[in-house]
């Protein structure tokens, strides 16, 4: 094609481009546009050494899950069962004094070829033992609920830092382009306690934090997703010359505000949710799944249904590139009892743990049988953690509940690089306080890091005169679990 010279009219028709060669310019002009941003998105990658996992799925159960009704077996409880726990009145549980010694509501038994103890809240689960690694030494810096989901989300108490999974995306990018980089799946029954600040992106670029999905409408995954149908007319799909428009007005806006990370990330968001009509509906549509695969999670349970439809979610997302995936298995407290928002059992470890253990059972045991048969759990982070965990004294006038406990808990670990079959630190013979290998929230988030191949102190972002990081200025690698 001969050059010629915008405004100038040629000596002859040959110098005009035709409508074909200004396709072919135009169509390499964004072939090259979409190589750049595939290469920007590269060049983010903090990858420091090899990584063992690819991508992430956290399950978060708030509310306190009691480690001695679940993964800590204490036979000391229960020999001195009924006895007072503080025989001195010198204790001051979070919110009540120490009644007496009260065993787990469940049989311990020894599973799978590790022989490792679980209790019978979990019957599927236990068939994956072998898999898990346990950290029963885990302990938080606050009994108070908000605090201690956004130190475990966090890394901080307070709220306004960055989010474990907006750090990753932060460090790594994503392998999707179609689907937002970290995706959260919160409960039907609500948000967590203090709400949507547990997957914030802090000071981050507003671009990391995460993305929600609602598992329970496929047609409309995401809040307003869709425009309404009498502005849509007889299609709900954007007309693409309007969205192009659009984006030319939203970037002349933001050429004078470069600074303003959160106007890019309105204007990324707008963008996205384009492509999210036709990636969204899909990849929340699980009932393209096998019949097979729809029974193990079970998803049409009236009780456990809804989190193994959102556990199904997470492998779609995950399959598709998705690099963090969070579910959140139990909402905020309310004032009706009857609904069991969550773990929270202060009156009734049996009416509230016999609720959600069932109802975590079955999601997750079969997140980790379907991540397997896909091929997928050797390079998957699978994660199972609470904000803290519960007294082994007795709470309440019938002695039925259970009282908060920062001082121990345990999380899980399987997948991407995790040495299954086995359990880190340990409690008091009471199951009362951590005290072999002490374990914070810097040290699970250190380890997640580093088998996604981040040196967790290398990770920083310049804040207020600071190079933050997730981990503070604590944590270490648990070398133990990792294979």
């Amino acid at each position: 094609m001969k050059s010629y010279t915008p405004g100038h009219q040629p000596d002859d028709h040959s110098a005009i481009p035709s409508r074909r060669d200004f396709l072919k310019v135009a169509g390499g002009g964004f072939g090259a546009l979409a190589f750049s941003a595939m290469i920007a998105g590269e060049s983010g990658a903090e990858i420091h050494h090899p990584a063992q996992a690819k991508r992430v799925i956290q399950i978060f159960c708030p509310g306190g899950m009691s480690q001695v009704d679940t993964f800590d077996y204490k036979p000391e409880l229960e020999k001195r069962a009924g006895q007072p726990f503080d025989p001195d009145g010198k204790l001051q549980f979070f919110a009540s004094k120490p009644g007496n010694c009260q065993p787990s509501h469940w049989k311990f038994r020894q599973h799978g070829e590790s022989g490792l103890w679980m209790s019978d809240l979990f019957p599927k689960l236990a068939t994956c033992v072998d898999d898990l690694a346990f950290i029963n030494s885990m302990h938080s810096k606050t009994a108070l609920h908000g605090p201690a989901c956004f130190m475990m989300n966090t890394g901080f108490t307070l709220p306004g830092f960055p989010s474990m999974g907006s750090w990753v995306t932060y460090g790594l990018g994503s392998e999707a382009e179609d689907l937002p980089a970290f995706v959260v799946l919160p409960d039907p029954r609500g948000l967590p306690p203090g709400g949507i600040i547990n997957w914030g992106a802090g000071f981050l670029p507003a671009e990391h934090q995460a993305t929600m999905l609602e598992t329970s409408n496929p047609k409309q995954p995401i809040a307003d997703l869709f425009p309404p149908e009498e502005f849509a007319g007889n299609s709900r799909q954007v007309d693409p010359e309007q969205l192009q428009f659009l984006q030319q007005l939203n970037r002349l806006h933001q050429k004078s505000r470069q600074t303003n990370s959160e106007l890019e990330a309105r204007i990324k968001a707008y963008e996205m949710a384009a492509r999210l009509q036709l990636s969204a509906p899909e990849v929340t549509d699980v009932s393209r799944e096998s019949e097979a695969v729809q029974d193990l999670y079970d998803i049409e349970h009236p009780e456990s249904g809804p989190f193994g439809r959102q556990c199904l979610l997470a492998r779609r997302l995950v399959q598709r590139g998705v690099r963090f995936v969070q579910i959140y298995c139990g909402a905020e407290n309310t004032t009706a009892k009857k609904i069991r928002p969550n773990w929270d059992s202060h009156e009734d470890v049996v009416r509230d743990h016999g609720y959600w253990g069932a109802v975590l059972d079955n999601g997750a045991s079969a997140l980790l049988k379907d991540l397997k048969q896909q091929g997928m759990l050797e390079d998957t982070l699978v994660i199972c953690t609470t904000e803290f965990g519960r007294q082994p004294g007795a709470q309440g006038g019938k002695g039925k509940g259970r009282d908060h406990n920062a001082g121990a808990f345990t999380s899980w670990l399987a997948g991407g690089g995790i040495r299954g079959g086995m359990s880190y630190g340990a409690t008091d013979e009471l199951g009362f306080k951590a005290v072999e290998s002490p374990t914070y929230c810097y040290d699970l988030h250190a380890t997640a890091l580093h088998l996604l191949g981040v040196d967790h102190t290398q990770l920083t972002y310049y804040h207020n005169g600071i190079q933050r990081r997730l981990t503070d200025v604590h944590g270490h690698v648990i070398q133990e679990i990792i294979a």
